[in-house]
Parts: structure tokens; sequence; C-alpha cells
């Protein structure tokens, strides 16, 4: 539907700190020059063309085209979405910037992805624009980066295994982040603090407090979910383990996955993910920590701190030596009825919220572009691991620095 793009993918947010770690990564990986091999006709895109030129000469891609787009103006959207068969966006919060160029994508039939952490936005996204998205061939795909691809795509390789081994999927996975150097993204937390800014509203309350906000199926069976907020020694991990802070957004995404897949992973499937501690005092202070910072989230006097002492400013994030020094591991546990286990690990090679994400949600706009036919996966808003796949997963281990694993 979009063969005859002048634009295999756009990067909207290119003079941002992550758009620009984007736009790096695509002409580091792929270049600009025709004759190149592994060519990919990218451009760059923003409110601000003099930004955009800086960082494109900043980064070694002084020729790539540059696109004027601005989220408060429909027009230029549009115009935007109808040059690209995949358009990357890291201009968030998206639940204050993003729902504007979601229905310039689904109105032209353009594929979407982004970094959205924001399942209010995301439920909103699917109410409004997934009849629309369908129709045009549109597939619209959040979660485009360490929440949630390594989870979503964790899951569903562990019950690859679960298959191979019990013939049936696992009616239990446990996700368990054991290491992990470097923190979530500015971005990543912005969007946290927008989301309280509106918990007071019954809609975000809903969504929030629902394991299953993302996969509306009214005649689907809703059972209980395991608790993720108590430490506890996890004796499949063989770990103390204490709350995820990604947990919320993840494990949502996860059950939309198994929705759109037509329950894959069964209809009475059950998800958890907790973090790894090194003891049982030590997960007791993680836990401790997680409330503080969940209550000052809460309080407006805390959010307005955070903001100006959490976030970074614009353009500012850790720095190269600082991302490439990072990295993380997730452990999937997956338990057939019978009580056995199969597991796997998911390792990245970067900090995850700059320098694996950058690279997740550039090779999951091309996986889209190039990768995967509308036969295969039609328009509508969709997850990585519904939308993308094993093709994902053989893109990242070849491109992105992820490998996926059976466990020891």
């Amino acid at each position: 539907m979009t063969n005859d793009r002048e634009f295999d993918v756009i990067v909207w947010g290119a003079s941002g700190f992550t758009g620009r770690l984007v736009a790096e990564y695509l002409n580091r990986q792929y270049g600009l020059n025709s004759d190149a091999p592994n060519n990919v006709k990218w451009a760059m895109a923003g409110r601000n063309a003099g930004k955009l030129g800086e960082v494109a000469e900043s980064i070694g891609a002084g020729e790539a085209p540059l696109i004027t787009a601005e989220a408060g103006n429909a027009k230029s959207l549009g115009e935007m979405a109808r040059r690209a068969k995949a358009i990357v966006t890291t201009v968030g919060p998206y639940q204050l910037y993003g729902e504007p160029l979601v229905a310039a994508c689904a109105a032209a039939g353009t594929d979407y992805v982004d970094l959205s952490g924001e399942p209010p936005f995301m439920r909103r996204m699917i109410d409004t624009y997934q009849d629309q998205a369908a129709a045009s061939g549109a597939r619209i795909v959040h979660s485009c980066g360490f929440d949630s691809i390594p989870f979503d795509l964790g899951v569903y390789y562990v019950q690859k295994l679960a298959r191979e081994k019990f013939g049936r999927p696992a009616s239990e996975v446990k996700g368990r982040v054991l290491a992990v150097k470097g923190g979530a993204s500015g971005g990543t937390v912005a969007s946290m603090l927008a989301t309280m800014e509106r918990i007071g509203d019954p809609f975000v309350r809903k969504v929030m407090r629902d394991p299953y906000s993302l996969a509306p199926d009214e005649n689907a069976a809703r059972p209980r979910q395991p608790g993720g907020n108590k430490p506890h020694y996890d004796a499949d991990a063989k770990k103390w383990v204490a709350p995820f802070i990604m947990a919320p957004i993840n494990t949502r995404n996860v059950h939309r996955s198994n929705m759109l897949m037509d329950y894959a992973y069964g209809g009475r499937f059950r998800y958890s993910e907790m973090m790894a501690a090194p003891n049982g005092p030590a997960a007791y202070a993680m836990a401790g920590g997680m409330g503080g910072f969940a209550g000052a989230l809460a309080k407006p006097p805390s959010r307005v701190l955070l903001k100006k002492t959490v976030l970074p400013k614009p353009g500012e994030g850790p720095s190269k030596a600082q991302r490439e020094a990072g990295f993380y591991k997730v452990l999937f546990i997956a338990r057939d009825e019978s009580g056995e286990t199969v597991s796997a690990v998911v390792k990245g090679d970067r900090d995850p919220g700059y320098g694996s994400t950058s690279k997740l949600i550039a090779e999951a706009a091309l996986c889209l572009a190039f990768d995967i036919s509308h036969e295969e996966t039609p328009g509508g808003v969709s997850t990585p691991a519904a939308a993308m796949g094993d093709k994902l997963i053989t893109r990242l281990q070849e491109k992105a620095g992820l490998t996926f694993e059976p466990a020891e």
C-alpha cells in the first residue's frame, strides 16, 4: 500500500536527544548514499529546520532530507505522513503531543512506531483509530523501545520454547529483570509525570488499574493476574524480587499481544514482571524506593520538583560512553499447568533508556517498512510481538545488539 512512498522511514523529533540517536543510528548502519549496502531512504523531521540541519551536520548526515512538521499543524503532519512508508516518533509525552501524528498516519495508511509507555494514551488510540487504521492499512505500533520490545518479544520467544517442549503454550510466564545498567529515559519519567497529572480522570484510573486495559475483549476470560507489588523469594528464578517500574506498561502490552494473536498464549494466560534483588533486605529497600517514587508522583508539589531536578533539559542525556557501558538482562520463565518449566534470556548491549531504545525503534520501523506484508499484519493498532514477531527478533539480533536464547 505504501511501496511508492518517497521515504522508507522518517524520524520525527530528530532534533531531540533520543530522535538524534535514532537518526545517528540510521546514518551509521544504513548511510545516505544510494549505492551503499543496505541502503534505506530516510529523512529527519521536526518543527525547526535550523535545528534539524545542525543535528544532521553533527552526526555526519549533512545530506539528509529535512522535513518541517509540527504537532499543532495537522496539514504539515498529513503531508509528512504521505511521504513515508513508516514514521518513527520520539516526540512525547504522547498523551500531550502524540495523537495528531497517529491521526495523520491512520488516514494516510502509513506505519507508525513510538516509544509510548502511556497506557491511557494507547487505549485512546485503540478506541479512536483502530477502525480507520484497519481500513487504510496503517500499522500503529506503540511501545517500541525498552518498554516494551524486550518484554513483549521475550514472552513471545519463551512461549515458542514452551510449545516445542510441552506441545502447547505455557499457562504462566514470569519476567524477571536480572541486571540493568543505565536508567529509564527522561521521556519515560515525563510520561509517568504526565499520566499522574491526569490520574483524577476516571478513564485514566480505570486503565491504570486494569491489567487488560489494552486488550478490550468482552468475550474473553479474565483470570486474576499475579501481584507484582510485594517483595518475595522467587523459587523459579532463585532470586529475591521486588516491583519493577515498567511492569504496568509491559504487562498490558503482553496481554494485548495475546489477544491480537488469537490467544496464542491461552485464554487464561497469567504474566508478571519483577526486578531481581541480591537478597531480601535489598528487595524490601527497592520496594520502598519504588513506593516513595510513586508517592512523589502522586503529589503535585513533588511532581513539580521532579520536573526541575530529574528530567533532562531539552537535548540532554547520558554521554556516549555511558550509553555504551549500559546493558540489561531479562529472564523469562514459562510454567506449564503440570508444573514443568522452560526459560529464556533476553540481553541488550546498551543502556536501556537511550542506547538500546534508539536501535530498537529504528529497526521496528524498518521491519514494518521492509519485512512485514499487509497480508501478514494488516492495519490496526498493534504491538511489537503481534505485528512483527519472529522477523523483528531476527532484525534485532542481527542489527541491534539483542540476543534471545534458551536459558542454561
